[in-house]
């Protein structure tokens, strides 16, 4: 068994569901402690709450390098997964990190506990070859990155930056690629923001409209603008911004009875052709058009899940994409689609250019997780030819 599989297989038997780590953590730190890592772990959040403010253990290592003025290259990945479901639905048991037929099985060996093996296992070649090396490498590890993700990521960058941290680089392992390993590198991430609207009318009897006030008849012709309108166009990196109804809920469950309200959800998945505030402005703007002469009455609370960010084509990426294509051949495709990722709190809060790159995500979150073993011994290739290539 390779370095990198039997780190792999260590972490994966760990049952560490949102928002309990288990034994990850330390035993990374255990891994990275022995390369000369000084290893911290940072605890965010409530011990005594289940909930949302659940107390998060995150971790941060670093190793310093010779010239504090070189590059500061930070991996940021969490060892947090997802639950598992039936677990007798399952090809082998979720947590017994299972090797057959070319692949490692088991909850989190795709997103992303292998991930951070090949960084941690990477590392350990770098540093025997190159012990005196310039630049400073960091480990960035959460336990709520499946989560809601108040105490983790976001909580130690806000306390890295309180201490004067520089952060040049981060590369996020998260399970970027798509057909082949390293076929899609993303560079950027599209911001989220989301909203839920409340139109208050007057409820009555449905034979006598007149006497009421239907909040789905009034908010009809603005959500039919809403949903009309082109935002933006788009740039080079960046598909246009899309706007989204998730939820609409009104009604009391009667047929002859006018609700008094109507709620709806939805979000924007917006590039850097807008900010959370210009969407929020364009937005209360076509709902004030629509309810100037209207009887009822609207309000709406937003909620900002990540600002878009961006990596431009220069030394970081092209570091990685030429490792890529040294160690598989493959042509590393940017990107900017998908959800969100830790990337969103690290790039704005460490102004540090944020790049994602990891195994193949066909199976992420679904059961029978997998991984192929081959693709984990490459990716510690790749990982470490990126830090030859910016901490040398």
């Amino acid at each position: 068994m390779t370095p990198t599989l039997s780190l792999s297989t260590t972490l994966l038997k760990e049952p560490s569901i949102t928002p309990n780590d288990f034994e990850c953590q330390d035993i990374l730190a255990e891994f990275l402690g022995k390369l000369g890592f000084l290893c911290e772990f940072l605890y965010f959040g409530d011990p005594n709450d289940n909930g949302k403010n659940a107390q998060i253990k995150n971790l941060y290592a670093k190793k310093k390098g010779s010239d504090p003025t070189a590059i500061h290259l930070c991996f940021a990945g969490h060892t947090d997964v997802v639950p598992v479901g039936d677990e007798s639905l399952w090809t082998y048991p979720p947590f017994s990190a299972t090797v057959a037929d070319g692949y490692l099985w088991g909850r989190g060996a795709s997103d992303m506990k292998t991930a951070i093996a090949c960084f941690c296992v990477a590392c350990d070649e770098f540093i025997k070859n190159h012990p005196n090396h310039k630049g400073d490498i960091s480990l960035l590890i959460t336990a709520d990155e499946e989560g809601v993700a108040i105490n983790g990521t976001h909580k130690v960058v806000l306390e890295l930056a309180k201490r004067g941290e520089r952060m040049d680089f981060c590369l996020v392992g998260e399970p970027s690629s798509t057909s082949v390993l390293g076929d899609v590198i993303k560079n950027g991430r599209r911001g989220s923001l989301n909203a839920k609207l409340i139109v208050t009318g007057k409820q009555g009897h449905i034979a006598y409209p007149h006497l009421a006030v239907n909040p789905i008849h009034e908010l009809i012709s603005a959500l039919a603008e809403l949903t009309a309108t082109k935002w933006d166009e788009g740039n080079d990196y960046f598909p246009a911004t899309s706007m989204q109804i998730s939820n609409i809920n009104g009604g009391t469950g009667a047929t002859n009875v006018i609700p008094n309200s109507v709620d709806v959800l939805f979000n924007f998945r917006f590039c850097t052709e807008n900010t959370a505030e210009s969407l929020q402005v364009k937005t209360h703007a076509i709902l004030d058009k629509h309810f100037a002469n209207s009887k009822a009455t609207y309000d709406i609370e937003w909620s900002l899940s990540g600002e878009p960010f961006l990596t431009p084509k220069g030394e970081f990426v092209d570091a990685v994409v030429s490792a890529i294509k040294d160690v598989t051949g493959t042509d590393g495709k940017l990107s900017t689609s998908g959800g969100t990722s830790d990337g969103r709190f690290i790039a704005p809060i460490m102004n540090a250019q944020v790049v994602e790159l990891g195994v193949l995500n066909d199976t992420i979150h679904q059961i029978d997780e997998k991984v192929a073993v081959d693709d984990l011994e490459r990716l510690t290739l790749i990982y470490g030819k990126i830090l030859e290539r910016l901490i040398v």
